[in-house]
């Protein structure tokens, strides 16, 4: 097993800190009927946070392939990675089926199936597949890196992104349909763990483009998904991360972040220590949103909902909020000596 890299750890925790982000931004337009016009730091902060699931995916993919660039042992590999991630999936799965969104229709195997117990669960069951898919991705490693071959395979990506957020939702259900979205960001993670240098260098030398062109693309993304909405009504134009905007954004915003948290003189150590909370924090957060928003959320919200200041304090409090609850319960748990194999 090879040292863990303190950058992949800090963008891990600004990715679950932005799928933090984006569910409690989007409990506020959702209590707002969706009148983006009344909360513009509320659908900002909702779409330039629209990297977090890709970019796990790609987190994914490079930790996998960075700790196992020489020959696989298949079973040692399957028992460790699936044992570590299957436990914590089905209690939380079984947490919230049977006690916080209880009115699932569907029954516990389908449940299980499709991650669909909660909301934020159906990453887990899609990067399930990519975990059983590694070991032959691993083995063809050297044909899916040559250039053209990837840019191939990227090109095919954003046909599917197109074709599904522009032309027809593709009708697969979950992890299926997840799978044929997200499987370019975790080969890329693959082949980013092998050149890791030559991506350094790159952001090193075109570091002005890099930040302009990532600004660029995060303008479009917000952009897209406002104009969408307004032009059909649906939530799910904003809502989805799965466009090719978000392709690109995710791809530049990855590289950039990678390469400042890479510099030896810029080390967040809070984000590297908050990196091993971050599995709990993914599973708990949304119960943490949930409870705060019962109890407090909605009378908070009514209080706030006076102008466009008091609104992005609202929604800047709700993040920090439930960020910090749900990072010190994991913080917490994790005191208990291997509770956290059973929680995350």
């Amino acid at each position: 097993m090879k040292p863990r890299l303190n950058s992949i750890d800090s963008l891990r925790t600004i990715s679950i800190l932005a799928v933090i982000a984006i569910h409690t931004t989007t409990k506020t337009l959702e209590a707002a009927a969706y009148n983006l016009s009344l909360f513009p730091f509320s659908i900002f902060l909702n779409q330039i946070t629209r990297f977090a699931v890709p970019l796990f995916f790609v987190i994914s993919g490079f930790v996998l392939e960075f700790n196992h660039m020489e020959k696989i042992n298949t079973f040692e590999y399957f028992k460790k990675r699936f044992g570590r991630i299957a436990v914590p999936y089905v209690f939380w799965s079984l947490i919230y089926y049977f006690f916080v969104y209880s009115k699932n229709s569907n029954n516990l195997l389908q449940v299980l199936l499709k991650g669909n117990a909660s909301y934020q669960l159906y990453f887990i069951p899609a990067l399930c597949v990519f975990y059983l898919l590694f070991p032959l991705l691993h083995y063809i490693y050297k044909f899916i890196a040559n250039r053209w071959v990837l840019v191939f395979l990227g090109a095919f990506q954003i046909w599917l992104l197109n074709h599904d957020y522009i032309i027809h939702q593709f009708k697969f259900a979950d992890p299926v349909r997840i799978t044929i979205l997200a499987w370019f960001f975790f080969l890329i993670g693959m082949v980013a763990a092998h050149n890791k240098e030559k991506i350094l260098a790159f952001a090193y030398k075109f570091k002005a483009f890099l930040i302009t062109a990532t600004t660029i693309a995060g303008i479009f993304v917000l952009w897209q998904g406002v104009h969408d909405y307004l032009t059909d009504g649906s939530w799910l134009n904003f809502y989805s991360q799965w466009r090719p905007g978000v392709f690109v954004y995710t791809l530049l915003l990855g590289v950039l972040l990678f390469s400042v948290f890479e510099r030896k003189k810029f080390k967040l150590d809070l984000l590297e220590k908050l990196s091993g909370l971050s599995f709990f924090t993914f599973f708990v957060h949304v119960i943490v949103l949930e409870t705060f928003w019962l109890q407090v959320g909605v009378k908070t919200f009514e209080m706030f909902n006076v102008n466009r200041l008091t609104r992005g304090i609202f929604d800047t409090a709700f993040f920090v909020v439930v960020s910090i609850i749900s990072f010190g319960v994991a913080f917490a748990v994790h005191k208990i000596p291997k509770l956290y194999k059973i929680t995350g």
